[in-house]
């Protein structure tokens, strides 16, 4: 009799040792003369559990982890083939783990429950559902089924997704384009890397779907260049795809054309501003252009563009295969359906967290996360990537919600959140946001380009004891032009940070600052 036993691939597990457990696995069944089948996963997003090791049994799939190297021959001693409990490493069925049970998973239902790569994974478990029923629908039905769902861009911006096809759709042009963002540069970010090195046939779907929608043949992904495994992974699978009809010229025989291609980012954080990008795409050096005319008007070489984030695609094919009142029915107000949340930083349990809108940011941390790493108090958190503001304890009772963020000057961004305890020095994180923005900058603007260098200057005047209040008025003065005067949201919100620091931890700033 054949086991089964499933060994992430993926990055996170790859650098925890996951290519060394497999080996070991494979080496210790080889020893002992049993049959083994060893299925290299996605991960499922527990990362303080990777490597995450399962072993397929009658009452269903158990998991082992985090397993190193030398656990491997104990862990078939306490009876791994047979999904023993006998191991301290034992989490028992992979689906009841808490952690994983108390997420509503629509959009990373099967990461970590499949092989990446296998068709027939996909398929089996609902893969293509929502393609097929796209096939069957005019454009603007599969239109209207995105409005119904209520979806907004996953990447930030949180423009309504069905809105921004609706306008590329009623575009007149001979070429439309489909261009996914997944130049996924936020701090403490890692969900669009998840879709697309476990679940990449689901993004492969969605972007079909949205071809089909608005009348584009041609579709692009904007890979960010220091993800080598999501660009090896989803590569294969989109020469799978088009093997297997589901992209190409004839899509699963209707007639029906959508091709598929990926292309390296430049390495520069303001490529994720879709101006910026669609510059890079055209091979241009990444400089945000002016708007309008927007890019659903003219986009990518000057034609109607649907640019849209890997999780705003990547949950299309549950809303046309459910249908669209099926992923609103998820959320509060104008937040409908599932955010992926990150846990990152100062974090004991760190991970991808899918919730309905809704939850609190303190019941993220704390009931997800586990408070700190380090074990000490939480001080602060950041959400929304390096421009997002710092949130203090006050605030954490926030509802994960557009709007809720938004009155309190924050932002849910792609749902990154960074923890940070209270050894962190606030005034330097300030300088860090003036820091990255005279970095990343394109230039383009003077607010950002200019007002930046200045900040950093001005911080550190400030931690240097020189005219500190003079100073303290100057910096916000700052903050304000580059929030009213910078062309895109880099220079927009490079202040954001700055700003609550300034409000929320104004000691940090009154403190000297001590040498490194």
């Amino acid at each position: 009799m054949t086991t089964k036993l499933f060994v992430p691939r993926e990055t996170t597990a790859l650098a925890l040792g996951a290519d060394e457990v497999a080996q070991r696995i494979e080496a210790e069944a080889e020893a002992r003369g049993v049959e083994i089948e060893l299925v290299r996963n996605g991960s499922r997003g527990l990362f303080w559990l990777e490597p995450l090791v399962e072993v397929e049994t009658a009452a269903g799939r158990i998991a082992y982890g985090p397993v190193a190297p030398e656990d491997v021959a104990g862990l078939f001693d306490a009876g791994l083939l047979e999904g023993g409990e006998a191991s301290s490493l034992c989490q028992g069925p992979a689906e009841e783990i808490p952690y994983l049970q108390a997420q509503q998973r629509l959009t990373f239902s099967r990461i970590g429950v499949t092989d990446p790569l296998s068709l027939e994974d996909y398929c089996a478990h609902d893969g293509f559902r929502g393609l097929r029923r796209a096939l069957g629908l005019a454009p603007q039905a599969i239109v209207d089924e995105v409005k119904a769902s209520g979806l907004r861009g996953r990447g930030g911006a949180a423009f309504p997704t069905g809105i921004k096809w609706q306008t590329v759709l009623d575009a007149p042009a001979a070429q439309k384009y489909i261009v996914c963002n997944a130049d996924e540069g936020d701090s403490g970010t890692f969900a669009d890397r998840l879709v697309m090195e476990c679940d990449p046939y689901l993004l492969i779907e969605g972007m079909a779907i949205a071809g089909l929608a608005v009348g584009a043949t041609q579709g692009y992904v904007y890979l960010r260049s220091e993800y080598p495994l999501a660009q090896e992974i989803f590569n294969e699978a989109i020469a799978r795809a088009e093997a297997a009809g589901y992209l190409g010229g004839d899509i699963l025989g209707s007639g029906r054309t959508f091709h598929l291609e990926v292309r390296l980012g430049a390495g520069a954080y303001i490529c994720g501003e879709e101006t910026s990008l669609l510059e890079s795409l055209e091979g241009k050096r990444g400089m945000v252009r002016f708007k309008p005319p927007l890019p659903a008007i003219e986009g990518l070489f000057g034609q109607p563009t649907v640019v849209n984030n890997v999780l705003s695609l990547a949950a299309v094919p549950f809303i046309l295969s459910d249908g669209g009142q099926a992923y609103a029915d998820y959320g509060m107000g104008r937040s409908r359906g599932t955010l992926a949340l990150q846990l990152a930083g100062n974090v004991q349990r760190g991970g991808l967290v899918e919730l309905a809108f809704g939850t609190t940011l303190r019941q993220l941390m704390e009931e997800f996360g586990g408070g700190t790493f380090t074990g000490r108090p939480l001080r602060a958190v950041q959400v929304g990537g390096p421009l997002g503001a710092y949130l203090p304890e006050s605030q954490w009772d926030l509802p994960l919600d557009y709007e809720a963020f938004a009155e309190v000057g924050a932002v849910l961004g792609h749902g990154g959140v960074v923890m940070f305890d209270d050894t962190v020095d606030m005034a330097e994180q300030a300088r860090f946001a003036m820091e990255f923005c005279t970095v990343e900058s394109c230039g383009k603007c003077t607010p950002c380009r200019i007002g930046a260098v200045r900040g950093v200057e001005v911080i550190d005047r400030i931690r240097a004891g020189e005219r500190r209040e003079a100073n303290l008025i100057l910096l916000a003065d700052l903050c304000e032009t580059m929030v009213d005067g910078s062309l895109c949201a880099m220079g927009g919100m490079t202040p954001f940070p700055v700003q609550s620091v300034m409000k929320h931890f104004p000691d940090d700033l009154q403190r000297d600052a001590q040498p490194h």
